[in-house]
């Protein structure tokens, strides 16, 4: 096989379960994000990402190929982007990315990965003050299973976006979360915490963000700020308890 390190050049890449472009959509993948591609069928390659090892199907077209040395110099000083848009120009045109893409950490107007060379066309936001500020940057993001924008986004999802601005890399499903952290009792949370939640059948299927003890920000529906408790999450909007508490983890 002759293709084995990519970054993603498409604004937002949908990673499918399969090969096909009716299977289920898994995560996203965003500008810059690298991957390596252990297999390819037709017009499809199956990737892992550099950044936590998550598996899929892509279209190749969404992608370009990197030599090793070029995957090097690209992590290095790789940071997440926070500003809500920045506008690009590059080989194939402008491209308008949203926040959470992979860039280099230096303020440089152009910069290149591999042979690509792009160049900034508008400045970059302020840097959020805190996890909890940059959560709020995405309320009322609709939710999509499998998304990582503000054009859609799940649970997991957004936990792993808010929390990659502060260089802190969480793995992609709620279950893989859980197992990272300081377990916390309720009593001792603290604003900042991750709080998870368990299904009827005993899973791991949310979680969220505390805003403070009796608050959590969490994408259920779309991203929103509920009540939180002991017996885990109730609606504001109808006051109908929708999470049970299964953890709360302090990273």
């Amino acid at each position: 096989m002759s293709r084995i390190h990519a970054f993603c050049k498409a604004s937002i890449a949908p990673v499918r379960g399969d090969s096909s472009d009716r299977a289920e959509i898994v995560t996203q993948l965003l500008f810059g994000e690298l991957v390596e591609i252990i297999e390819v069928y037709n017009q499809w390659v199956k990737i892992r990402s550099f950044m936590d090892g998550y598996e899929g199907w892509i279209d190749s077209k969404q992608v370009q190929d990197l030599r090793e040395k070029e995957v090097s110099r690209w992590l290095d000083g790789l940071v997440v982007e926070h500003s809500e848009f920045r506008i690009i120009e590059g080989p194939e045109g402008r491209q308008t990315l949203t926040k959470g893409f992979f860039r280099p950490g230096d303020a440089e107007e152009t910069f290149h990965i591999g042979k690509s060379e792009y160049r900034f066309l508008n400045e970059e936001d302020t840097f959020p003050k805190s996890v909890i500020d940059f959560a709020k940057s995405y309320l009322n993001a609709p939710y999509l299973w499998g998304g990582k924008t503000m054009f859609g986004i799940d649970c997991s999802g957004f936990m792993q976006q808010i929390h990659r601005v502060f260089n802190y890399q969480l793995p992609r499903n709620s279950s893989q979360q859980q197992e990272v952290g300081q377990e916390i009792d309720f009593e001792d949370r603290e604003a900042g915490d991750l709080a998870f939640f368990i299904s009827d059948a005993g899973n791991i299927h949310h979680v969220g963000l505390l805003v403070n003890k009796d608050e959590i920000i969490h994408a259920h529906g779309y991203v929103r700020i509920d009540d939180f408790s002991s017996k885990g999450i109730t609606r504001k909007i109808d006051e109908v308890h929708s999470h049970k508490l299964h953890s709360i983890k302090r990273l």
